[in-house]
C-alpha cells in the first residue's frame, strides 16, 4: 500500500464497502490511518481521504450501516420474494426519489399489488385493501396505471387472457422478476447516495479486461517495429467498449482534430462555437491578442471564452 495514493486507497475501501466486505474495509482503513501514508499525494487527495476515511470511524460506520441495510433489503427481495422492506425504504425516501423523477416506489407497489392479486393465499380482497391504502399516495402522476391495475380485478378468474394480462405479466414466483426489481432498487439506492450503481473500481477493472487484447496487440506491434507512443492522454488505436462502459461525452476539436483532455478542455467562444483550449491559444498567438472564430466572422479575446464541462 505504500505506493498507492490516497484516492486509490479510497477507491479500494469504497469497493470493499459496496461489495459487503465491511470487516476487510475497516481493517484496511485502520491500517492506513495507523501508518498515515500519503506518498506523492496532492493536498486535495489527502483532504479527500481525511474527509471520508480519516482517523474517526464515523464516516466508515455510516457507509457500512447504509450498505448493510441495502444488502438486507436485496436479500429479502431475491431470496424471500419479500418487497415490504424495499417499499418501506422507498416511502421513507419518497421526496428524494420524486425529485429524481424515479418510478421506483410505484413500481414496487405495483409488484406488491400484483403479488396479492394472483396469490391463492391472498386474492382480490387483499389486493383491493392494499390498493386503497397505497394507490392514493401516487395522486395523478400514475392515475392511468392505477386505474388499469384496478380494472384487472374484473378478470381475476382468467387474468392471463384478459385485456390486462400485460399489466400483471410478471410471474412473481420467477426469480428473474425479483432480480430485475433488485437491480432497479440498487441503482436508485446508490443514486440517492450520489454514487453509481456499480463500483467504479470494478467498472475500471472490467473495462481494462475488455481492452487488454487490443493493448497487448498494440504493444507487440510497437515492440516488433521499435516504436513507442508518447501521447499520454490518447491511445493510437480505438478501444471499443460496450455502451455500459461509456459514461462521458467526448469532444473532438474541429480545428486540431484532437480529443479534449483535462489540460486541453473545450472552450466556448462568445459566438457559441467551441474549440479546444490549445487551438484557441494558437489562434491568439497568430492574431496577436484577439482571436477570430474559425467558423464565423466574430472576433473576441481569450478571456471572453468559457470552459465547457462534458
Amino acid at each position: 500500500m505504500t505506493t498507492q495514493t490516497p484516492l486509490i486507497k479510497r477507491a479500494i475501501v469504497m469497493h470493499l464497502i459496496r461489495e459487503g466486505y465491511f470487516d476487510v474495509a475497516a481493517t484496511l482503513v485502520a491500517d492506513i490511518n495507523s501508518r498515515h501514508e500519503t506518498p506523492k499525494a496532492t493536498a486535495s487527495s489527502v483532504a479527500t481521504w481525511e474527509n471520508d476515511f480519516g482517523r474517526s470511524a464515523t464516516k466508515l460506520a455510516s457507509l457500512r450501516d447504509q450498505f448493510s441495510g441495502m444488502y438486507h433489503i436485496l436479500a429479502e427481495m431475491r431470496i424471500n420474494h419479500n418487497l415490504t422492506p424495499a417499499i418501506e425504504w422507498a416511502q421513507k425516501n419518497s421526496a428524494l426519489l420524486e425529485t429524481r423523477g424515479s418510478n421506483l416506489e410505484f413500481d414496487l407497489c405495483r409488484l406488491q399489488y400484483v403479488a396479492l392479486l394472483v396469490s391463492p393465499a391472498a386474492g382480490p380482497n387483499a389486493a383491493v385493501a392494499y390498493a386503497r391504502q397505497t394507490f392514493p399516495r401516487f395522486g395523478t402522476r400514475f392515475a392511468a396505471q392505477t386505474n388499469a391495475l384496478l380494472g384487472a380485478l374484473a378478470y381475476t378468474s382468467d387474468i392471463g387472457s384478459s385485456p390486462y394480462a400485460s399489466l400483471v405479466s410478471p410471474v412473481l414466483t420467477d426469480s428473474e422478476t425479483f432480480d430485475t426489481a433488485a437491480s432497479a432498487f440498487t441503482s436508485e439506492f446508490c443514486a440517492c447516495m450520489n454514487l453509481s450503481s456499480a463500483s467504479p473500481l470494478s467498472t475500471a477493472v472490467s473495462a481494462g479486461y475488455i481492452a487488454l487484447p487490443t493493448l497487448l496487440k498494440l504493444n507487440e506491434i510497437q515492440r516488433k517495429h521499435g516504436t513507442s507512443w508518447t501521447t499520454a492522454q490518447e491511445l493510437p488505436v480505438e478501444v471499443p467498449l460496450p455502451a455500459a462502459y461509456q459514461f462521458h461525452s467526448v469532444f473532438v476539436c474541429p480545428v486540431s482534430k484532437e480529443q479534449s483532455t483535462d489540460s486541453n478542455p473545450p472552450m466556448m467562444l462568445p459566438c457559441a462555437h467551441v474549440i479546444a483550449k490549445e487551438s484557441m491559444e494558437n489562434l491568439n498567438k497568430v492574431h496577436g491578442g484577439k482571436i477570430k472564430c474559425p467558423y464565423c466572422p466574430m472576433e473576441c479575446y481569450t478571456r471572453d471564452a468559457q470552459e465547457v464541462f462534458l
